[in-house]
């Protein structure tokens, strides 16, 4: 089983820039892929990116491509998203989620493809 946790989120003004972050506890990352997916005023959580840990692999959505970047961090065992030139339309609360690894390739982009989630982390993006 394994239970995430989502931390860094917050408030802050169009065009900062913010890193939120993604613990795993009762397991490590290894084998798994790990994505963020947000949620905002609308009723469906919208893929943002994602990373084979193994491999590792990118994913992103193309509404943040050159504005986000996922990254591993293995001492610590998490997954992080820096998000550079935000946007007031990127404010949502911003999901973890993990599977285990199926593919060296296929890097999943819906909902439900992932098994594990966390509670969620608000960021709000002011203009």
């Amino acid at each position: 089983q394994v239970q995430l946790v989502e931390s860094g989120g917050g408030l802050v003004q169009a065009g900062d820039s913010l890193t939120i972050s993604c613990a795993a506890t009762g397991r490590t990352f290894s084998d798994h892929v790990v994505g963020w997916f947000r949620q905002g005023s609308g009723p469906e959580r919208d893929f943002v990116a994602a990373v084979n840990w193994n491999v590792p692999r990118k994913n992103y959505a193309d509404s943040v491509k050159g504005r986000f970047a996922i990254f591993t961090d293995a001492a610590k065992n998490r997954v992080g998203l820096r998000m550079d030139n935000l946007k007031p339309e990127d404010t949502a609360v911003y999901y973890c989620a993990a599977v285990p690894q199926h593919s060296y390739t296929y890097i999943p982009i819906n909902t439900d493809e992932y098994d594990y989630w966390g509670q969620g982390t608000q960021v709000t993006v002011s203009s």
